[in-house]
């Protein structure tokens, strides 16, 4: 009848309003700053990598230049996510997926350019396996934990790794910067700071080894039982 509200009408607007509220809720969760700098990183990493295998001056340095600024976004996200109070479980999920793979691909074309040299290409392999067999058994671990109804608290031990991890890779990309793009130019003996560089890079990759697989013992002794008991109710 005219003049009367239609009940199917207006339910039927309410709810359309309740959906535009939530998926702009969901939209501004996902789009801060933190996880802007998050999804950055992805970019940068297919630039780190294509750059690595350059063979024009300056290739390496912008590598190495990029690489920086994707390990202080790492650290720029989660510092602005706790201050703001708006960390979510989108940005702690992409943060650990982009993370990996920032630092798988680029260990993987260190060992395809023979960076870590004069270790030989079979260590490096079975070290680039043993830190996807890490990644792996941790990811999976969480996904049993989730399923559980456990909480997995990050390890001291995953984060130091992380940071020296970063701090290996960091170095390992500044020795062609310093030999083949800077040292042509300057009257500075960068040649040996290459080579120290490459060093320190090399030592820093196994301290990193080192702690990702006692992190990962230690997440599975304190977990393993997230394996082995019985289904969840």
């Amino acid at each position: 009848m005219k003049g009367q509200a239609d009940p199917l009408h207006g339910n039927l607007h309410s709810c359309l309003r309740r959906c535009d509220r939530s998926i702009h809720s969901a939209v501004s969760i996902r789009l801060n700053l933190p996880n802007v700098l998050t999804l950055i990183r992805m970019p940068l990493t297919f630039a780190i990598v294509a750059l690595m295998y350059g063979t024009w001056q300056w290739a390496a340095t912008l590598a190495c230049g990029l690489f920086v600024c994707a390990a202080v976004t790492d650290w720029l996200d989660g510092k602005l996510a706790r201050e703001r109070n708006i960390v979510s479980d989108f940005g702690k999920f992409m943060d650990a997926l982009v993370d990996k793979v920032l630092v798988l691909g680029v260990m993987v074309a260190i060992l395809d350019r023979g960076l870590l040299h004069p270790v030989p290409a079979v260590v490096v392999g079975l070290m680039v396996l043993m830190v996807l067999t890490r990644e792996f058994m941790v990811s999976g671990l969480r996904m049993m934990a989730a399923v559980r109804g456990v909480v997995m608290a990050a390890e001291r031990g995953g984060k130091v790794k992380t940071i020296i991890q970063m701090t290996s890779l960091g170095f390992l990309l500044a020795e062609p910067m310093f030999a083949r793009d800077l040292s042509p130019l300057s009257f500075l003996p960068l040649g040996r700071i290459a080579w120290l560089a490459h060093w320190i890079g090399v030592g820093l990759f196994f301290v990193a080894m080192w702690f990702m697989i006692s992190s990962m013992w230690s997440y599975y002794r304190k977990y393993r039982h997230v394996l082995f008991d019985g289904p969840a109710a």
